[in-house]
């Protein structure tokens, strides 16, 4: 066999590798194991009547634990400035969370813990340990309550345990008089603490809406670093399980979060904390098919053996009430790709609410007037292009007339735009120029609608008479019929920059096509489109009066220069 000196090589070290193998399965001993040196207790032989030595338990032996058990279910409420928790000693959960500053969607005071889906799935802060039998003993037991008064002012501490003897539960919960609780958890069988979670399963957020609104906001947030993640209510199809380490997890509407977070605000849950969100099997009794309207929970805990210490934020969505938070959570309230516009609108509205109007109808009109007073000159240049363009329109008809027999992908129809283009350098006109200011607005549109469902300071948030919430579409369509007039009236006051009639036709309609979009949109919005059309009609006014339209262009006569010659 003839082999290079590679191959050579790699045989002998395979060759080798095997005998060295060989020889050590085979052929070598493994030395006994030296003996311990002896201590001098161990030097004298034990006797029968002295104790063998016997290898160490893997725990320590089971602790006695006092039994402690309440006689009755007992509601606690604990009530400071900005909530009203109320707690039952019957598994130590909370049956209601009210936020008595705000209403929901029937004019009660806002409760975000869903009392008809939670008596299927259990209630906010129920436990969750390894053993389900064990986890559904202690969510049904009686819990001891200390103190024990049905109503505790904050701030306050309350805390409840369980025990029958074998198995300890106990929860902590410290309230200040702001919408941060601190809490802490545990499970103690005799000999360690378990691993727990701690539940939030029957949905969160204002129960008032239908399903179709509830999904619309309803979203699981946490963080895997610094940035803040979302998975939508309706792209929950399975558990969502997201570990550690994380800064937050909890649930939002669009208005309400409710999070679970480190106890030291510099610091992460480690690995081996985890958070799940999912679906739970339950149905309202006004339950439709096609709104699928399973509401999404939340389990949040550790793995580690030890108590579950965290902070539980159940607040509003408000840039001050986030901000205050450590670390700040203020970018959970979501303003939309044109945040960078959104936000200093919100703020400068704020600003007009708390300093001169002091109602959010008359300061959305406010801050429109100042939009539209610094977008004039922008107008002014949107109406000199339209006038110049309506000036020259029957030069642009005729070149129009001269291709209109050429199909679209003619190559002779390139001529055309050529002769347009040339028309419009010799009169100094940019054909785009009336679209500009236009286009200028559309940001502030699409960010007054960020705005307005968005912040909750906008939220039921009234004008007058007929319009009690901005945030929700005028019950009787009096302000998008209005809209409509209005657009109306300056479609006829703007200049048409074509002479074709089908496209002016087309213009006309625009108006009533966009106008109808509106009965769908917040009252606020429809608000900040009329008041800024009402603005357009007086500018327009004054416009046509210091600039008057000038004298159309006579359209060329037939043969005149310029023709096109191969016709």
């Amino acid at each position: 066999m003839d082999l290079d000196t590679d191959k050579r090589m790699i045989l002998a070290l395979a060759l080798s590798f095997g005998v060295l193998i060989l020889w050590r399965v085979f052929l070598v001993k493994e030395p006994p194991p030296p003996p311990k040196p002896a201590t001098p207790t161990q030097a004298a032989a034990p006797s029968a009547s002295q104790p063998q030595p016997t290898a160490p338990a893997k725990h320590p032996p089971p602790v006695a634990l006092p039994v402690q058990r309440g006689t009755s279910a007992q509601d606690i409420t604990v009530e400071g400035d900005v909530y009203r928790v109320t707690f039952s000693t019957q598994g130590a959960v909370v049956k209601s969370w009210v936020l008595p500053k705000y209403k929901d969607e029937k004019g009660n005071l806002l409760d975000v813990v869903d009392r008809a889906a939670c008596e299927k799935l259990g209630f906010p802060m129920s436990l969750r340990v390894a053993d389900k039998a064990q986890s559904d003993k202690l969510n049904a037991a009686l819990y001891v309550a200390n103190p024990s008064g049905a109503t505790v002012k904050a701030p306050a501490t309350v805390e409840f345990t369980f025990s029958d003897g074998k198995m300890r539960a106990r929860k902590q919960f410290t309230f200040a008089n702001d919408y941060e609780i601190r809490a802490e958890v545990s499970v103690f069988d005799g000999q360690r603490y378990l691993p727990v979670e701690v539940s939030w399963p029957g949905g969160f957020g204002d129960h008032s809406l239908t399903q179709a609104q509830k999904q619309a906001g309803a979203k699981f947030v946490y963080t895997t670093g610094t940035e803040l993640k979302f998975a939508r209510d309706g792209k929950v199809k399975e558990d969502h399980l997201v570990s550690g380490p994380f800064r937050l997890a909890g649930l939002e509407d669009r208005y309400f979060a409710d999070l679970f977070l480190p106890v030291d605000s510099n610091q992460t849950f480690s690995e081996a904390y985890r958070a799940r969100a999912g679906r739970q099997e339950w149905s309202p009794p006004d339950w439709k098919e096609k709104e699928k309207p399973k509401p999404l929970g939340i389990s949040f805990g550790s793995l580690e053996p030890k108590p579950l210490a965290f902070r539980v934020v159940v607040a509003p969505k408000g840039l001050d009430v986030l901000g205050a938070i450590k670390p700040p959570l203020d970018g959970l309230v979501d303003f939309g790709w044109f945040s960078f516009v959104a936000k200093p609108l919100f703020l400068g509205l704020r600003y007009l609410y708390d300093h001169l109007a002091h109602n959010y109808g008359w300061a959305i009109v406010i801050l429109t007037v100042f939009i539209n007073l610094a977008m004039f000159p922008l107008k002014m240049k949107q109406l000199r292009s339209a006038q110049e363009m309506q000036r020259i329109a029957p030069l642009v008809k005729s070149i129009q007339e001269k291709y209109k027999q050429y199909k679209f992908n003619d190559p002779r129809k390139q001529r055309m735009n050529q002769e347009m283009m040339k028309l419009y350098q010799e009169h100094h006109i940019n054909p785009l120029g009336g679209c500009l200011p236009m286009l200028f607005q559309l940001p502030f549109l699409y960010a007054f609608y960020n705005v307005l469902t968005s912040a909750i300071e906008l939220r039921h948030a009234p004008w007058m008479w007929w319009i009690k919430d901005l945030s929700a579409p005028d019950p009787l369509y009096i302000l998008p019929t209005v809209m409509i007039v209005t657009m109306f009236i300056m479609q006829k006051m703007t200049p048409m920059t074509t002479a074709d009639p089908a496209q002016q036709r087309m213009m006309m309609i625009m108006p009533l096509v966009f106008g109808i979009m509106f009965y769908s949109f917040a009252s606020g919005l429809v608000l900040f489109w009329l008041t800024g059309n009402v603005v357009a009609i007086a500018q327009q006014a004054f416009m046509n009066k210091v600039t008057p339209p000038p004298e159309p262009l006579p359209f060329p006569r037939k043969g005149a220069p310029g023709k096109d010659k191969e016709r």
